[in-house]
C-alpha cells in the first residue's frame, strides 16, 4: 500500500508475473476531507488484496462510492463483484465484457470522493480500454495502456496497433503531471515515455519488415527474427502484437497475407 499524491493510494496485489510485473494495481481516489472512495480496478479475487484495499477504505473512514474499471483482463476485473458487497456501482466501458457493470462513455465525468475523475476512451490494448484523468492532479491512470515498465500487449484482433498509436497521441495531448500505470511504478516523464513508446512501435514494425524480406513469412518466424532471446512463455502474447503489427502494415500497402504466411507488400 503506497500513498502517491493527496488524493490516490495504490494497493498492489500478490499476482506478480512476466505479463502482470510486479502485480495489479488497484487505486483508491479520495479527496482529504471526503467522505467517499472510487476504486480503480480491483484486480484479481485475492481475499488479501481485497483486506488491504478495504483496509485503506477504513483508515480514510470512507465508503466506496463507485467501481471503475479500464478493461475487461482478469487480473484487472475479476474481482469486479466486491463491489455489490460495497454497495457501489461498478462502470466500465463495455459491460457486456465484465458482467455486472454499468456503461462507461467516452469524456464521461465520475463526480465522487471530492474528485472529477475524466473517462478517455482509448483503444489499443483492447477495444474496451480507458484511461482516466483526475482533474484536481493532473495525473493518468493508464491501466495496461502504459505500462510502468516495458511495452503492453497489443492483444489482437481485440487490440488494434493503428488504435493504439491514436490513443498514445491522444493521451500525450492530455499533458499529465504523472502516470499511474496499471503494473508497475509512477512514470514521472510522460511526455518522455510516450515518445519512447511511439518510437519503439516504428521500429518494431521495420523490424517486422525486415524479417519478412530476410525470408520470415509467418507469424511465429517473425517472433523468432524479432525476440530471437524471448522466453517460451512469452511467444504467444509477441505473436499476438506481431500479428497486430501486421494488420497494421497491411493497412498501410506495406505487407500482404499471403497463405499461412505474409510477404513485403
Amino acid at each position: 500500500v503506497t500513498s502517491l499524491d493527496e488524493v490516490t493510494t495504490r494497493v498492489r496485489a500478490d499476482n506478480p508475473s512476466p505479463m502482470t510485473l510486479t502485480g495489479t494495481n488497484t487505486y483508491v481516489i479520495s479527496a482529504p476531507g471526503a467522505d467517499t472512495a472510487v476504486v480503480v480496478d480491483p484486480g484479481p479475487a485475492l481475499p488479501a488484496h481485497r483486506e488491504a484495499i478495504e483496509g485503506v477504505v477504513a483508515d480514510r473512514a470512507v465508503r466506496v462510492a463507485a467501481v471503475v474499471i479500464t478493461h475487461h483482463h482478469a487480473d484487472h476485473a475479476e474481482a469486479v463483484g466486491w463491489a455489490t458487497t460495497w454497495r457501489a456501482p461498478a462502470l466500465a466501458f463495455d459491460p457486456d465484457r465484465i458482467p455486472g457493470t454499468e456503461p462507461l462513455t467516452d469524456e464521461q465525468v465520475v463526480a465522487a470522493a471530492g474528485v472529477e475523475v475524466v473517462v478517455h476512451h482509448q483503444p489499443g490494448h483492447t477495444s474496451d480500454h480507458v484511461c482516466l484523468r483526475v482533474s484536481r492532479t493532473g495525473v493518468v491512470l493508464t491501466g495496461d495502456h502504459v505500462l510502468g515498465e516495458g511495452t503492453t500487449v497489443i492483444a489482437w484482433p481485440d487490440g488494434d496497433l493503428g488504435a493504439y498509436l491514436t490513443s498514445l497521441r491522444a493521451l500525450r495531448e492530455l499533458e499529465p503531471t504523472a502516470l499511474y500505470p496499471g503494473h508497475g511504478d509512477v512514470i514521472g516523464d510522460p511526455a518522455g515515455h510516450i515518445d519512447a513508446l511511439l518510437a519503439h512501435r516504428a521500429q518494431r514494425s521495420e523490424q517486422i519488415v525486415d524479417a519478412l524480406a530476410a525470408g520470415g513469412g509467418t507469424v511465429q518466424e517473425i517472433v523468432a527474427h524479432v525476440y530471437p532471446d524471448l522466453r517460451a512463455d512469452l511467444r504467444p502474447a509477441a505473436g499476438r502484437s506481431v500479428r497486430a503489427h501486421l494488420a497494421d502494415l497491411e493497412r498501410q500497402g506495406r505487407v500482404v497475407p499471403r497463405g499461412e504466411g505474409w510477404h513485403g507488400g
